[in-house]
C-alpha cells in the first residue's frame, strides 16, 4: 500500500484540550536533566514551584496528537517513519499552568523518489483557550523511508524544503555540558510519549539498540535547556525559535555537549554525546529575543 498524497493533506486531525499545571511544567523539566545540580538556582527556577519558569520546549508535548501515522488508512509504512526535524517557533511565553487547544494539519508531503523515501511535515498550532492567543507553532518533518516514489503515479508533491545551513567552521563560540538523568526517559515518558522503546530493554533491543533510548524530542529539549544558559540567562521568554535536525540515538545517562556560535540574536548549534564522540543533533539555529 502506498500513500495518498489527498488522503493525507486532508487528515482530520480533531483540536486537542490539555490543561497543565505546574506539576506538569516541573515533571517535564526533571525528565530533561533540571535540577541535577541542586546548587543551580537557575535550573532549580525549572523544577521549584515558586517563582516557576517554564521551559519553552514544553510546547512540544501540548496537543500532541498521538502516533497517528500508525492507522492503516494512512498508507505510511510507520516501522521505517524517522523523527528528521523540529522547530519549535514561541509567539507568547508559556505560563506555569493553562488549558490550551492543539491544532495540527499535514502542511507539506514530498516525495524523494523511489528507493529515498518522502518528506512529512506536520503543523501543530497551540493556543490558550482562554484568551485565543497563539502561543506556539511547532513543527515536526518525518521521514518516511519505504514510502518514496508515490508521485510517480501522477500524484502531487509539493515543493521541497530548502537545506539546513551548515554549522560555522570556526570553533565555537561556547559549549555547555549537560547530563542527562540515568532514569530520564522513564520520567520524560510520563509528559505523554509512552512509547516502549524508552522504557522496555526487549523492545529496545527488537529495533536493534542494546538498551532503551533516550526520546529525540527530550534530547531536543536538552539542547534548548543549553541556549537558553548560555544565550538567554536562563530567561524562557528570550527565546523565540530552536530548529534542529535528529542524528542519531541518545542513551539516557549521558553527557550532551552542546557547542555554539553566537552571532547577534541567532545562535548556531550541535548537540554531542560526549562519552561516545557521537553527534546526535546537528544544524541547530536559535533566534533570541
Amino acid at each position: 500500500m502506498t500513500i495518498h498524497y489527498d488522503t493525507l493533506k486532508a487528515w482530520r486531525f480533531e483540536p486537542l484540550e490539555r490543561t497543565y499545571t505546574p506539576h506538569d511544567a516541573i515533571l517535564y523539566s526533571l525528565g530533561l536533566g533540571y535540577g541535577i545540580d541542586p546548587l543551580d538556582e537557575d535550573d532549580l527556577a525549572y523544577v521549584y514551584e515558586k517563582d516557576l519558569r517554564v521551559s519553552p520546549t514544553f510546547a512540544n508535548v501540548l496537543g500532541y496528537p498521538g502516533f497517528w501515522a500508525k492507522h492503516p488508512e494512512t498508507g505510511i509504512d510507520w516501522v521505517k517513519l524517522l523523527h528528521g526535524e523540529q522547530t519549535l517557533r514561541i509567539h507568547k511565553p508559556l505560563q506555569a499552568s493553562a488549558t490550551v487547544i492543539g491544532q495540527s494539519r499535514v502542511a507539506r508531503i514530498i516525495d524523494k523518489g523511489e528507493g529515498k523515501g518522502a518528506l512529512l511535515l506536520i503543523e501543530r498550532r497551540i493556543t490558550d483557550k482562554a484568551s485565543g492567543e497563539l502561543l506556539a507553532t511547532v513543527e515536526q518533518l518525518n521521514f518516511l523511508r519505504g514510502d518514496g516514489g508515490y508521485s510517480a503515479i501522477g500524484q502531487p508533491s509539493d515543493e521541497p524544503i530548502a537545506s539546513p545551513l551548515p554549522i560555522p567552521e570556526r570553533a565555537p563560540d561556547a559549549v555547555c555540558d549537560l547530563q542527562t538523568r540515568p532514569e530520564g526517559a522513564l520520567i520524560y515518558r510520563l509528559s505523554g510519549d509512552d512509547n516502549p522503546l524508552h522504557a522496555d530493554p526487549a523492545t529496545a533491543r527488537a529495533a536493534g539498540f542494546d538498551r532503551p533510548i533516550l526520546h529525540g524530542l527530550a534530547t531536543y529539549g536538552v539542547a534548548g535547556h543549553a541556549v537558553l544558559k548560555v544565550a538567554c540567562e536562563s530567561r524562557p521568554e528570550r527565546l523565540a525559535m530552536l530548529y534542529t535536525r535528529f542524528t542519531a540515538p541518545v542513551y539516557p545517562g549521558e553527557t550532551l555537549r552542546t557547542e555554539l556560535w553566537i552571532d547577534g540574536s541567532e545562535v548556531r548549534f550541535r548537540t554531542r554525546a560526549l562519552e561516545r564522540d557521537v553527534i546526535v543533533l546537528n544544524n541547530g539555529r536559535a533566534e533570541i529575543r
